[in-house]
Order: structure tokens, then C-alpha cells, then sequence
């Protein structure tokens, strides 16, 4: 890769092929897979050490993070839904590390759930140090505002949202000074699409959540930050969309494309580390030029 690379040709480039997916999208099914970091992230060392847990670890986002995690040093818990080659996938990445590694599969929806995800991490490691709001349900696109159906809207607060509360809540005891929260809120938050406005709405309230969240908590010495990604591909995109819109995908963006999953993960690995230690309550926009306002 060039030294500066040029930001409007370093991804990938619409259009996609048509390549639906039904619910939760597979990374291993894609037919242009993305670019987690596999051959390009290098660790410094940056998280030596630390217990980081993480949703929706399976795939996207979430396995570049964990990827960038382990080779900066730290152990990794990580929860997906039921993708479970992608999950595999991505714990054979983390041991190959060296890393220890617990994968667990399960409904965020469910508050037990949850539970169980600290109480296994905490079992296996000890503690929490780094906790990672990722996982997300994002829905088909739909035409008209009435074909939200209640369950629909429901699941999507539920896993979004409310699965935040209880993850936090629960896994703060196990938390101590210098620890951090980092939740995945989207340009979504500020740029609402109508097609998918249950999904938009829960990343407002993730942006509030984070702040108000930001306030409470440095007071025990625990930051909580946020990171707003714009376009990338993931399998969320062919779940979740088809025909223009999926050819098209991050065509309107300004730098022209959509972001690859590895672009998101040196986001996360900064707020999660001891470079960030003055960074609280923040929202830090990966949107390829999208304004956050």
C-alpha cells in the first residue's frame, strides 16, 4: 500500500453484486468479502494483557476489532448470535494470536443472556476491562413507514439498545479504574434513513446513552466512548438491503465509497487504550466524510 493512500480508492467500490441474505447475514457467504485487517493491522502492544468482551464478534466490525484487540495483546470473550461458521472463523484467528479466547453464542435480546456473557467471561478471565457494545439487528429495508411491524421494532430496540443497559449494568462490578466502555452508535444517529428507522432511532439513543453513561461513570474511573461508523461492508448490507440500493452501496459517500471493516478497527483499539486516557463522552465519527451534527 502506498505510504498516503488516496481515501477515495483504498475500498471497496460499488457497484456490489445482488447477494441477498436472510437474517443475521453470513460474512463466509459474501461474494465480495470484506477486509478485516487479516494481512494489514499491525499491534503495538497497546492492550497487553487487558479482558475485552465484545458483541457481534462473529463478523464486520466486530471480528476486526477483535482481531486488532488480540494483536495488541489482549484476551478476548466475544458474543454472536448464531453465525456460527463466521464465529469460528474469527476465534481460530485469535488463538493463532496466541490469545485466549471464549466465544459464546446467544440472543442479546434475552436480559439472561447477557448474564451469562459476563458471568462466562468473568469465569474464564477474571475480570472485564474493555467492554464493546457492537451487536446490532438491522432489519429489510421496507417502503413505507407502516410496514415497521411492532416485533419488528421490538427485537431492534431490544438487541440495540436495552441489551447495552443490562450488559453494562451487570458487567460493572467486575470493572475497576481505567477500564472503558465503547458502544457503536452509525451516521444513522444523525443522518436517519426512513427505510430503516427502527435501526436509526436505537443509535440516537445510543449516542444519549453514551453521554449521559460518559457522566456517571468517570466518577469510578471507567470512560465510555462511542464510535459512529458511516457505510461499510459488512454482511449487515446484503441482509439488510437489495437491488439499487445494495449495487449502489456508499456510492453517495464523499469520499465515493463504503469503509472496510478494518478501517473502523484502529478507532476502537485508540478509545480502548491508555492514548484516549482524556477522551470521555465522545462520539468519534468514521463516516468517510459523513457530518455528524
Amino acid at each position: 500500500m502506498p505510504r498516503n493512500p488516496d481515501p477515495r480508492h483504498s475500498g471497496p467500490k460499488a457497484p456490489f453484486n445482488e447477494q441477498s441474505q436472510p437474517h443475521p447475514g453470513i460474512e463466509e457467504r459474501m461474494q465480495e468479502a470484506p477486509d478485516y485487517g487479516e494481512h494489514s493491522y499491525k499491534g503495538l502492544g497497546r492492550l497487553k494483557d487487558r479482558v475485552a468482551l465484545l458483541t457481534g464478534g462473529d463478523s464486520g466490525i466486530g471480528r476486526a476489532v477483535c482481531l486488532a484487540f488480540a494483536r495488541e495483546g489482549a484476551d478476548l470473550a466475544f458474543a454472536y448470535l448464531n453465525e456460527y461458521e463466521d464465529a469460528e472463523k474469527t476465534r481460530r484467528l485469535l488463538e493463532e494470536e496466541g490469545r485466549q479466547v471464549l466465544a459464546m453464542a446467544g440472543d442479546l435480546a434475552v436480559e439472561a443472556h447477557c448474564r451469562k456473557l459476563v458471568e462466562e467471561t468473568v469465569k474464564r478471565f477474571g475480570r472485564i476491562d474493555v467492554l464493546v457494545n457492537n451487536a446490532a439487528f438491522q432489519g429489510k429495508e421496507v417502503e413505507k413507514f407502516e410496514d415497521l411491524d411492532p416485533e419488528r421494532v421490538e427485537r431492534t430496540f431490544r438487541v440495540n439498545i436495552l441489551a447495552m443497559f443490562h450488559l453494562v449494568r451487570l458487567a460493572l462490578p467486575h470493572m475497576k479504574p481505567g477500564s472503558t466502555i465503547i458502544n457503536v452508535a452509525s451516521i444513522q444517529a444523525y443522518q436517519p434513513s426512513p427505510s430503516i428507522l427502527d435501526y436509526a432511532s436505537t443509535k440516537g439513543a445510543i449516542v444519549t446513552f453514551t453521554k449521559g453513561l460518559a457522566q456517571s461513570l468517570i466518577e469510578r474511573g471507567i470512560r465510555v466512548n462511542c464510535v459512529a461508523p458511516g457505510p461499510v461492508w459488512t454482511p449487515l448490507i446484503p441482509q439488510s438491503f437489495s437491488g439499487e440500493h445494495l449495487k449502489k452501496f456508499g456510492e453517495t459517500n464523499p469520499t465515493g465509497r463504503a469503509a472496510q471493516p478494518a478501517e473502523l478497527a484502529p478507532s476502537f483499539v485508540f478509545l480502548a487504550s491508555d492514548e484516549s486516557r482524556y477522551v470521555n463522552g465522545e462520539i468519534l465519527g468514521v463516516t468517510g466524510g459523513k457530518v455528524l451534527a
